[in-house]
């Protein structure tokens, strides 16, 4: 008895069947669950050069071992090959979705092949159902899973659902699991909205086992007493990540007009305290989780007055804030709202409102026709919201490529402020006040992301685990960016929330997992099965056309020196993206192209990779 079902649910839509695929024990060691299941699995499955938005690539939403269970802070994941960047992608989700999973009796579901017309999915326990769903073909994602709901009489089903933006295949489109809670990087919905696929409802009446009872109870009260003393867990009790915002401001790393600039003056405005005044009537949190860093709220007052809102994250706070310079945060609210609804992810709306708003600035689009394409006009960003969801202007549809197409098919002009590391657009840490970061971005195995890899606080902080950070400096940082990101990776096969990670060591991890699983799993596990997702998410992205010049950051970090903050002046040089990279790969042990070196894989148990699978 563990906390594993041991079994993935496989659904053909293609051929309208489903069958179970038993988990290999070898998997179970090798990966644990989670991104580890995806990346062995993606690269099994998905030969290279597959058509992302074709039948033959699967979405998969899996779980993680400690899912479903006592254990604080578990999440779901995505896994894909995206149509944005055309690389491995995973992309997570909090809420009730990915419990249900398990509760159903699965650590997993793939789906396959194309619907020939628009389907949703109906799993109830062993019971696998594909059904009509033309009467929610063009609903937004949250009406259609209201509408599942009601179809079913049954409120307490767990939905995964898209919006016109994925049916509309727009490259960054998101999969919406239950109210507030997305998969919003890297276009999983555009894969969802090819497949004919508008959602997949769940509903699960079993209940997840441990294999030690009693060792797994006192490995949660430790998780627990963990998270209560961090102050850094406090911080998002209180104030979630929206607190984040004067924090970036002060350091200088807060985008705005287009990553330009790394301060906002009015940042206080759309940060916590702009948030409680106007959005805030009490916190709400993922089931189970002890943090509880979401809330509740309202816009209460102002033009957009009049729906409910959860909390505006740090991202989307800053990219469709301070990045288009907006201060209102009712009208930050909105916008966020309208993402939410057609299903795109606000970090990459934001960037793209803000791309198209300074092309527009320097002549090289022309502004649509009744519309102040500039920033701080709240109507143009919503405006070009609706547009690239809806594909409805030329413009619209140009932008619902990403940021790196559209800069390509405008000219090389915009491609000096196209802002992405391999096709996936850029968060909101600026990198030029934080070396590390702008490392983290270019060896990212998803494309631009901060969450491989938060150097960030360890930069500003002067220390990582006994050796001086200097923020501005190459010195120490591809150390600092390996073990990182081996980590998050290994801890991604749990899976677990990032902000979990915040306050339970890595030791009280292994306490969770050999009590939940079995085995004596030891801290460093998670170290080494990060290692091998590392190098074999990198084996699938070469094979699928990335290289080592793709490692690298957006032209505005490197030749415009930040103007603004403590680290006015400074950017992050050729030579020093040079030098970053080249100790980086020693230290994973690859060659000066940024291939894994044959003893690399072997030593990782992955010697049957190859570049061409």
């Amino acid at each position: 008895m563990n906390a594993y079902t041991g079994k993935l649910l496989i659904i053909d839509l293609t051929d309208r069947s489903s069958d179970i695929f038993p988990v290999p024990d070898a998997m179970k060691q090798a990966f644990i669950g989670g991104k580890g299941y995806g990346a062995r699995l993606l690269c099994d499955w998905v030969p290279p050069g597959t058509d992302p938005l074709g039948p033959e690539n699967p979405i998969m939403f899996l779980t993680g071992p400690l899912t479903g269970t006592l254990a604080p802070a578990m999440r779901g994941c995505i896994i894909t090959r995206s149509p944005l960047t055309g690389l491995f992608l995973d992309s997570y989700f909090g809420g009730s979705f990915s419990p249900e999973i398990k509760y159903a009796g699965y650590d997993g579901i793939v789906i396959k092949g194309r619907a020939d017309a628009p389907s949703y999915i109906w799993i109830d326990d062993e019971t696998v159902e594909i059904r009509d769903a033309r009467h929610l073909w063009g609903t937004d994602a949250l009406t259609a899973n209201q509408r599942i709901k009601a179809d079913l009489g049954d409120d307490t089903v767990r939905i995964a659902s898209i919006g016109q933006a994925g049916e509309n295949q727009v490259l960054f489109s998101l999969v919406s699991c239950e109210f507030n809670r997305q998969a919003g990087r890297g276009g999983a919905g555009a894969v969802m909205g090819a497949k004919n696929l508008k959602a997949i409802a769940v509903r699960g009446g079993n209940s997840v086992k441990v294999h030690d009872p009693q060792g797994f109870s006192q490995a949660c009260k430790n998780a627990f007493e963990e998270l209560r003393k961090s102050p850094d867990v406090e911080a998002l009790r209180v104030a979630g990540t929206a607190s984040a915002v004067e924090f970036a401001n002060e350091t200088g790393l807060l985008p705005n007009k287009n990553y330009k600039n790394g301060t906002f003056a009015k940042a206080s405005k759309i940060a916590d305290k702009g948030q409680s005044k106007h959005l805030w009537l009490g916190s709400s949190a993922c089931l189970g989780c002890p943090i509880r860093c979401s809330k509740i709220g309202a816009v209460r007052t102002g033009k957009f007055k009049g729906f409910v809102t959860d909390i505006i994250e740090y991202e989307s706070a800053a990219l469709l804030g301070a990045n288009l310079d907006i201060s209102d945060i009712r009208a930050v609210a909105h916008l966020t709202k309208l993402c939410d609804l057609y299903g795109m992810d606000s970090m990459s709306s934001g960037n793209l409102i803000g791309f198209a708003m300074e092309a527009c600035e320097t002549g090289l689009i022309k502004t649509p026709k009744g519309i102040d394409l500039t920033f701080g006009n709240v109507e143009a960003a919503e405006y070009l919201i609706h547009d690239m969801a809806g594909q409805k202007s030329e413009l619209g549809r140009l932008l619902s490529k990403g940021v790196k197409q559209a800069a390509k098919e405008i000219g090389d002009p915009a491609e000096a402020f196209a802002v992405h590391t391999k096709g996936l657009e850029t968060p909101a840490w600026g990198p030029r006040g934080v070396s590390g970061m702008g490392l983290a971005y270019m060896t990212t195995d998803r494309g631009g992301c901060h969450q491989r890899g938060f150097t960030v606080s360890y930069e500003l902080g002067g220390e990582y685990n006994g050796v001086p950070m200097d923020p501005l400096t190459t010195e120490n940082k591809a150390r600092m960016v390996v073990e990182l990101q081996n980590y998050s990776a290994g801890t991604d096969t749990l899976v677990k929330c990032d902000f979990g990670s915040f306050g339970i060591s890595d030791t009280t991890y292994a306490q969770l997992l050999t009590a939940a699983v079995g085995g004596d799993v030891q801290p460093g596990a998670f170290y080494e099965t990060g290692e091998r997702i590392w190098n074999l998410v990198r084996m699938f992205n070469l094979a699928n056309g990335t290289d080592e010049s793709q490692d690298t950051l957006p032209a505005r970090f490197v030749k415009e020196a930040l103007p603004d903050g403590p680290a006015k002046g400074h950017l992050i040089s050729e030579r020093d993206m040079a030098r970053m990279k080249q100790e980086y790969y020693d230290l994973r042990g690859w060659d000066k192209s940024g291939t894994p070196l044959k003893e690399t894989l072997a030593r990782l148990g992955l010697e049957d990779e190859n570049t061409n699978q």
